[in-house]
């Protein structure tokens, strides 16, 4: 057994199927990172609607340490594809 149950997050739209990636690169030579979806909405959620940590995390039916974890996590993965010419793909691995 590994750890506790996910709790269902809540999600407001679904960004999965979206790449982005460098310009003038094909995609299938670039090295890729994978965005989940709950990741994605807690970008949206903490840097597009500015909203606090708090009320992010109970708009998506978590814990604020979870929230965080989930931005920090987030925000690493996106500053790592940009600034080092990787794919960012939004969504479950394929």
């Amino acid at each position: 057994m590994r750890g506790r149950k996910k709790i269902q997050r809540t999600i407001e739209a679904d960004h999965s199927g979206i790449c982005f990636k460098p310009c003038g690169l094909q995609r299938n030579k670039l090295e890729k990172i994978y965005l989940l979806e709950d990741e994605m909405e807690a970008l949206r959620l903490a840097d597009f609607e500015g909203l606090y940590q708090q009320e992010c995390a109970d708009k998506m039916g978590i814990s604020r340490t979870t929230f965080s974890r989930l931005v920090e996590s987030a925000r690493r993965k996106t500053a790592d594809a940009l600034l080092h010419t990787k794919a960012l793909n939004i969504g479950i691995k394929s």
